[in-house]
């Protein structure tokens, strides 16, 4: 995914050392983990959280050695807020607006748009802007104290980043009118009821085990399997032509198939078979 210059030079005048620590990002075998961290601040999206965001995933798009990304926020209260007090306080024209929209957006999209699947793992409450990035990812598992609100309406605005989109494609377009139109916020075990979280830990245990449990059948994946799963759902998500999109499943299907790995696999099933 190509960022255009403007992006990189904005990130090299705004990003310094104590931003780049605001984001930390690390790879475990076949999972990149990205990690808001601001926990002092509910880790709240500022300009340079969401540019920095932008450019961990386009940067990382396309790299071979991912099965999966884990989104999470640092400590275990907060996974993200939408911004805090003052970060956005200057934004006071349509045009300034329009550019925060636009800055937030793109960062989202290179999630949505990540060559594997990304979980979003709500180690505590995501509001407002922080429940769009949950949603902008593909999957959400919580602790069990975590909570979940789009309270825009609150602050007499709607959804800024594409969230109340995605919302509406994963629990339905009613379901998610009511809960942008109400701003309630849900609990966990309230926000798996309605589809919005697909598990959630129960009392007691510890998140990060929690975390590896959920993602443990997905590591054993091969990376070029699980492009195939995540574009089969980005391709449902964008409402693409089902013709347009097998196309692209055409070809995520061939590559798997003569890859080695298919035929090992393959030939040590056989020979298991054969013994028997």
């Amino acid at each position: 995914m190509p960022k255009d210059k403007s992006t990189a030079a904005l990130l090299h005048d705004e990003r310094g050392d104590a931003m780049n620590s605001e984001i930390l990002t690390s790879v475990e075998g076949n999972i990149l983990r990205v990690t808001l961290n601001r926990p002092e601040k509910s880790n709240s999206l500022s300009r340079a959280v969401l540019l920095r965001l932008r450019e961990v995933f386009e940067r990382q798009y396309g790299n071979d050695k991912y099965a999966l990304a884990v989104l999470s926020g640092a400590g275990d209260r907060s996974f993200a807020a939408g911004g805090g007090p003052g970060e956005f306080e200057d934004v006071r024209t349509e045009e300034q607006a329009c550019a925060l929209f636009n800055l937030g957006n793109l960062a989202f999209e290179a999630i949505r748009m990540f060559h594997v699947p990304v979980v979003a793992a709500l180690n505590g409450i995501a509001l407002g802007g922080g429940a769009e990035l949950a949603v902008a990812c593909d999957v959400r598992i919580a602790a069990a104290h975590a909570r979940i609100g789009f309270v825009q309406g609150t602050l007499n605005i709607p959804t800024a980043w594409g969230g109340g989109s995605d919302l509406a494609a994963i629990i339905g377009p009613a379901r998610s009118l009511e809960l942008l139109c109400s701003a309630r916020v849900l609990s966990a075990p309230e926000a798996h009821a309605v589809g919005l979280v697909e598990a959630v830990a129960a009392e007691g245990e510890p998140f990060a085990a929690f975390v590896e449990r959920f993602v443990a059948p997905w590591v054993k994946q091969r990376p070029q399997v699980m492009r195939a799963f995540k574009w089969q759902s980005v391709a449902r998500k964008l409402g693409m032509a089902r013709a347009d999109a097998e196309l692209r499943d055409r070809e995520l299907f061939a590559s798997a198939w003569c890859n080695g790995e298919h035929w090992q696999t393959a030939r040590d099933i056989l020979s298991k078979e054969t013994k028997r």
